[in-house]
């Protein structure tokens, strides 16, 4: 590829010398050419403008020379029209001047100064023809004094003169330097076209240097890529648009078990039959025919060994390089093992699929039996806590202090019996009931939870922390019950803190998950019970000490997990605890955690 490369770059190298060598004497010609035009067209405008400036100025002479006749005597018409002739043609002369000499600021100038002397002459010859014919000759005689005093236009004219002359020399200098540096350019150019001829001499050599390593090197490659086609283990064969062999690779030839010796061999002879499918063959000449390419066809081949193998066949067109005729490259994997491998894994999955079916089944019928047990017991308990009352007062003022004791303790063990029955079944309820997904601001949730937790301790001091918290998915009502259970834990274990500090902060996780944090500053627990934490009624602490039935981290758990996410804790002895859980963001919450004033 890099030789090709270069014998391309070194063929637009030639064309672009070749194209060199002929343009550029011609644009140096052309551009000669156009400069001695241009200079001979400044030659004839500047020597217009002098003789229109020397015209004035001669035409201001006649006519003040005729005035002059007039006042002496000669009063022929010849005189008189001479003497009118610079009123009526200078104005014209001056106008055409400047219209000539727009580009020449300079030239302007002088030309102004030249008209405004030349209507003041003008003015007094016509004001000494009128005095004249008035019969007043020696005012006439002052006019034209007056005209020549005050109106001289010869410094005029001889400025306007010298002022061409100088730009007629600058440009005639200007003329001889493009026409040598033409010279210069012609020579360069002849020396570049000696140069180029000498690079395209060389060029050529080393291109045809080139050329022979670049088929010696092809020719190696050629010969390198038929031995890796031999050493690949992958089955690759080539055929032509008959479908007879045209190359085939060992590994090809030892799975079909073809002759060495014999080439061309149609494709549906070979391995015994093996590729004796008529709607594989039709396939394969769809690709040879329009060009499409076959990807991962399964089929189950017989081959000479007497082996069924399950092989994968992909199939493109190619084409051949010394010929328009189309090639069909096939490539054959032989993924017998993985097959088996894969039948295994399905047999393996359909079993776990069973298995779990059997699991959701038990999971149900547990959930079932929860709630059942949950619900029957209602009856005896509300028996038991009415019949309690009714001994406390059929017995009236005649029971004793043990028979009130006694009383006291079957209602309260009721009443304790009817909560757990609640708790229970709202921990049946969660693990039955549909999520209603809908995005939830946690900040607000938290907020609220915080209000409720409060309400129950208004006699403490206790301090939050709160950060802010992002939006997710999940059931709002759901969500709300883990905040309601870890903060009122949070108020409820730091009951014997003189000051309360309750913090709640939220990070992402190193897989994008929210990991939402609970910490206080209370009772803490040992972390070698830290297993029971999250199961049914399992309590740390005496109820004595803080109250409650011992579910609702289980509740919190159950939550969490139908969520897609985990509960953890951390904890020592008197130094508080802290209670994480997290959430999956999803693409609804999973932007960046933003600050919120």
């Amino acid at each position: 590829m890099k030789v090709r490369g270069s014998l391309r770059w070194s063929t637009v190298g030639m064309l672009l010398a070749v194209l060199v060598i002929v343009a550029l004497p011609y644009v140096v010609t052309l551009s000669n050419s156009r400069d001695t035009q241009r200079a001979a067209a400044w030659v004839t405008h500047s020597n217009t403008v002098k003789s229109v400036t020397y015209q004035i100025a001669y035409m201001m002479q006649d006519s003040e020379s005729a005035s002059y006749r007039l006042l002496s005597g000669d009063g022929n018409d010849s005189t008189r029209k001479c003497a009118l002739l610079a009123s009526q043609q200078v104005p014209a002369l001056l106008r055409q001047l400047r219209t000539m000499t727009l580009d020449n600021p300079d030239q302007q100038t002088a030309i102004s100064a030249l008209e405004s002397g030349a209507d003041g002459r003008i003015t007094l010859m016509n004001q000494a023809l009128s005095r004249l014919q008035h019969g007043d000759a020696a005012g006439a005689r002052q006019s034209l004094r007056d005209g020549g005093d005050l109106f001289a236009i010869d410094s005029e004219i001889a400025a306007i003169v010298h002022n061409e002359d100088s730009l007629l020399g600058a440009r005639q200098a200007n003329a001889a330097k493009q026409a040598f540096n033409g010279r210069v350019v012609l020579s360069i150019t002849a020396l570049a076209q000696l140069l180029l001829l000498t690079i395209i001499v060389v060029m050529s050599e080393r291109q045809i240097g080139q050329r022979r390593l670049a088929e010696t090197r092809e020719g190696r490659a050629v010969l390198r890529s038929q031995l890796i086609f031999q050493a690949v283990r992958e089955p690759i064969a080539l055929f032509d648009k008959d479908l007879n062999s045209l190359l085939v690779n060992n590994a090809f030839r030892e799975l079909y078990g073809m002759d060495p010796g014999r080439n061309a061999q149609p494709l549906a002879g070979i391995g015994d039959g093996a590729w004796n499918d008529n709607v594989l063959l039709q396939r394969l000449n769809d690709v040879l025919l329009r060009d499409r390419e076959l990807w991962d066809h399964d089929v189950i081949q017989r081959t000479v060994d007497g082996v069924d193998r399950h092989v994968v066949i992909n199939a493109r067109r190619l084409q051949q390089q010394d010929t328009d005729a189309p090639a069909l490259l096939l490539t054959v994997s032989d993924v017998t093992t993985r097959a088996l491998a894969e039948q295994k894994v399905s047999e393996l999955n359909r079993q776990l699929e069973g298995k779990v079916a059997q699991i959701s089944d038990v999971n149900r019928e547990l959930e079932a039996f929860s709630y059942s047990v949950s619900h029957d017991l209602r009856a005896p308990l509300r028996h038991i806590s009415g019949f309690a009352r009714k001994l406390e007062h059929h017995l009236g003022g005649h029971a004793d202090e043990k028979a009130n004791h006694y009383i006291e303790v079957i209602a309260g063990s009721a009443q304790r019996m009817a909560q757990l029955i609640d708790d229970l079944l709202v921990f049946s309820r969660l693990g039955r009931g549909p999520l209603r997904l809908q995005a939830i601001d946690m900040q607000s949730v938290v907020d609220e939870a915080r209000s409720l937790a409060e309400s129950e301790a208004q006699d403490r001091r206790i301090v939050w922390k709160i950060a802010p918290l992002p939006m997710v998915i999940g059931d709002e009502n759901m969500l709300r019950t883990v905040w309601q259970n870890l903060l009122g834990n949070a108020v409820k274990y730091t009951g014997h803190c003189e000051v309360a500090q309750i913090e709640v902060s939220v990070q992402q996780g190193r897989r994008g998950d929210y990991e939402f944090t609970v910490a206080d500053n209370g009772a803490g627990f040992d972390m070698q019970y830290a297993d029971k934490l999250f199961g049914v009624f399992q309590r740390l602490h005496r109820a004595s000490d803080f109250p409650g039935n011992g579910i609702g981290l289980a509740n919190v758990r159950r939550i969490v997990a139908r969520h897609g996410g985990r509960v953890w804790a951390e904890a020592e002895p008197g130094q508080g605890a802290r209670f994480h859980f997290s959430l999956p963001a999803t693409d609804a919450a999973g932007a960046p955690i933003e600050s919120r004033a």
